[in-house]
């Protein structure tokens, strides 16, 4: 048994100051409103700490230099590094790629559901960024890689088909896909991934707000890093954005690092849709934790990292360089937010969303995966399923 005592704990609808919590076999087994010394157990100091429920990134591309279509073992060696930063659980994210990438990629998804890596953040199924996007929204997403569902092969290249074919083939292993609503065959993609048990994301799109509409009546019930590389909000003519914002039955991204999304707008956001409709992502590629002047990949493309994010060298935005215990901070220190703001949108509505029983959240019974914060939001400690995964050299010794 351990016992986290000392801690503010950010509980669902409060904060509980000075408080304690009990993690017996890997889950919560008593939250207390006063420091305790528990007999039997091994206590660990959480003075001058938040104790927030583990973090869950949607949307992420890599970290420290890995990015997740590197092949080999990226995505375990990115499930390991995510901790240092508080991430319990993520959706390793591609963007739009070859059929063999794709497969090799999903392999590694696959293995690492069936076989997690030792002291790492839970592997959950993928996020494809996918081939199904429009090319005049695609960012930094390779052109050449994009396809329509009902496009066929050509000069030997692959085809829509194809692509959907090896998702087919993985189909536990792909939880996400984002597409864009408005191209050929659109709503009917949204109709069949759903009916198939992904969910979908519009995003990297130019659907105007009827069409968006259209998207959500047939299934679609998430959006892709909102306000970025999707048809502006307009008071006439409100666009992906404005339909995302106005349907309840859809929750969305917002990239919290206050450079891809202006931190007022962040605010706007947050109070139109709420907390509990709002998930806090990275968008980070391998550049996030490499110093300003790194040059790192992104889907095989060189990337630089500036202090803002990641960019390409022809100076196109190609992901962040956040990461999560930072876009905590963010929502706190930039978007208005609160704690309890923060917790939602890190931690509770991905876990939520996702349809994650027992974690996000911090409450009695709840699996044990959990973070505790100094007050300049650094990581300090780590928890996966009630074990210490990661300890920071700053971290006080056990008491």
């Amino acid at each position: 048994m351990i016992a986290l005592t000392g801690g503010d704990l950010i509980l669902p609808d409060r904060v509980v100051a000075e408080g304690a919590l009990l993690i017996d076999d890997g889950r919560i087994a008593a939250i207390e409103h006063r420091r305790i010394d528990a007999a039997g157990a091994r206590v660990v100091d959480a003075s001058g700490c938040y104790v927030v429920p583990g973090f869950i990134d949607v949307h992420v591309h890599g970290i420290e230099g890995h990015d997740t279509l590197d092949g080999g073992r990226s995505v375990a060696r990115i499930a390991s590094a995510l901790v240092r930063y508080g991430v319990t659980a993520f959706c390793p994210t591609s963007v739009a790629c070859a059929p063999d990438d794709l497969r090799t990629f999903l392999n590694q998804v696959r293995d690492l559901r069936v076989t997690p890596e030792p002291n790492a953040a839970r592997v959950l199924p993928a996020h494809l960024e996918s081939n199904f996007i429009n090319p005049e929204f695609r960012g930094a997403q390779p052109e050449t890689c994009l396809r329509t569902a009902d496009d066929r092969p050509r000069d030997g290249a692959y085809s829509g088909r194809d692509v959907l074919t090896t998702i087919e083939q993985a189909r536990p292993d792909v939880g996400i896909v984002t597409l864009a609503p408005e191209l050929p065959g659109g709503i009917d993609l949204v109709r069949s991934l759903v009916a198939a048990g992904h969910r979908v994301s519009l995003g990297h799109s130019g659907a105007d707000f009827d069409v968006a509409v259209a998207a959500i009546e047939a299934g679609a019930r998430h959006a892709t890093h909102l306000f970025n590389r999707m048809t502006p909000l307009q008071h006439r003519a409100p666009g992906l954005a404005g339909a995302v914002l106005a349907r309840e039955d859809v929750a969305a991204e917002l990239i919290c690092d206050g450079f891809h999304v202006h931190p007022a707008m962040g605010r706007v956001a947050m109070v139109a849709k709420g907390c509990h409709r709002m998930m806090a992502i990275t968008d980070a590629t391998a550049g996030a934790g490499l110093p300003v002047g790194s040059t790192a990949q992104l889907g095989g493309r060189e990337i630089r990292v500036r202090a803002e994010a990641a960019f390409l060298h022809d100076g196109t935005l190609a992901g962040s360089t956040l990461t999560m215990n930072r876009a905590f901070e963010t929502i706190v220190s930039r978007f208005g937010g609160s704690l309890v703001d923060a917790a939602t949108m890190c931690s509770t509505t991905p876990a939520r969303e996702l349809g994650l029983t027992g974690l996000g959240v911090l409450a009695e019974g709840s699996v044990a995966d959990l973070v505790v914060l100094d007050r300049s939001f650094e990581v300090i400690r780590t928890y996966v399923g009630g074990q210490e995964v990661w300890v920071n050299s700053s971290a006080r010794a056990d008491v």
